[in-house]
């Protein structure tokens, strides 16, 4: 395996833009942390060795406190299990785990104020309380749309234990109160946007499993359908696993970069000028290609944009004689 890793990151050399391939990697493994579906937590580990002595200690610099935080979030999830057995009256009656991340290392995921079900409003205050045990000076920010919950089905033919993200499990928890359901009730009571609303009843209702039958049966989620549970669903398996539909990520990841980009030239650009104080355009651009070449293949247009946009901001300026001459601005 070590060996087969070795020839996968020389590859990364043939790579242009090797900041767009560690943002995606970056995301594959949040993901395969995050719902535990790494196949060997050593060879993640060992591909972040491999990848920084190619390309350096900031190329894995988030990543690497990924895998820190984990840890971190571990002994987190430990302290708060102790924290119930010594608290009886706090436990929330629901089996609960909390991974706790650090803004600034991880991707960024949407963050919805969802209208949790009351099972849930309990276990969210309960962790709270311990987590202001342990410190007054973080906020914690619920990413909703990256849980997961298993609930147990009660249908005619037999229970099943349904494993589902938190959005799916919230939505069928209403049904717990209502027979029937109308898209846009639904929509109201989960305070969520159109597009996942969309997302989780075609997933409960049109998917392999139709936990909800759908008035009109069709193959798609119209905001006039009408929602009922379905009691007479039945599986050989006990357990079954429903998945929300894969959502494309690779135009935000674009975005992101591109942006992360524009910091990354501005930077190089001030770290010339703060050296240099005065410098023609021809060799900064050069300079700044040496310097950002290695991570991405720069376009002397954004160079010169990006310039354009630090003369504005004054961190440097042109010569009042030679407008190819640049100087820097302390």
């Amino acid at each position: 395996m070590e060996e087969i890793l070795e020839k996968v990151v020389k590859l990364l050399a043939y790579i242009r833009d090797k900041d767009l391939f560690a943002e995606f990697y970056r995301r594959k493994l949040a993901r395969r942390s995050l719902f535990d579906n790494s196949a060997n937590d050593e060879h993640e580990r060992s591909v972040l060795r491999k990848l920084k002595q190619q390309c350096g200690g900031q190329f894995t610099s988030k990543m690497e406190r990924m895998v820190t935080d984990l840890t971190l979030a571990r002994e987190n999830q430990g302290n708060f299990e102790e924290y119930l057995s010594n608290k009886p009256i706090a436990n929330p009656g629901i089996d609960l785990t909390v991974t706790v991340l650090t803004t600034g290392f991880w991707p960024s995921y949407k963050s919805f104020d969802l209208n949790l079900p009351a099972e849930m409003v309990r276990c969210v205050e309960v962790f709270k309380e311990f987590y202001q045990t342990k410190t007054k000076d973080r906020k914690l920010t619920w990413i909703y749309s990256m849980g997961t919950c298993n609930i147990n089905g009660y249908f005619e033919p037999k229970a099943v234990e349904l494993v589902v993200t938190t959005y799916q499990a919230s939505a069928l928890l209403l049904f717990n109160a209502s027979n029937r359901l109308s898209y846009q009730e639904i929509m109201t009571q989960l305070n969520l946007s159109d597009d996942d609303v969309v997302r989780l009843l075609h997933s409960l209702s049109c998917a392999k499993y139709k936990i909800l039958n759908k008035e009109p049966s069709t193959k798609t989620i119209s905001p006039t359908d009408i929602f009922e549970f379905n009691s007479k669903f039945t599986d050989k398996m006990r357990r079954i696993k429903i998945p929300l539909p894969p959502v494309d990520e690779k135009k935000k990841v674009i975005e992101d970069v591109d942006r992360d980009r524009r910091y990354a030239i501005d930077a190089s650009i001030v770290r010339i000028m703060r050296s240099r104080k005065v410098i023609a355009y021809q060799q900064l651009v050069i300079e700044c290609i040496q310097q950002l070449g290695q991570i991405f293949k720069l376009d002397v247009k954004a160079i010169k944009k990006r310039i354009e946009d630090l003369i504005s901001r004054e961190y440097l300026e042109r010569d009042k004689d030679n407008p190819n001459l640049f100087k820097y601005l302390a």
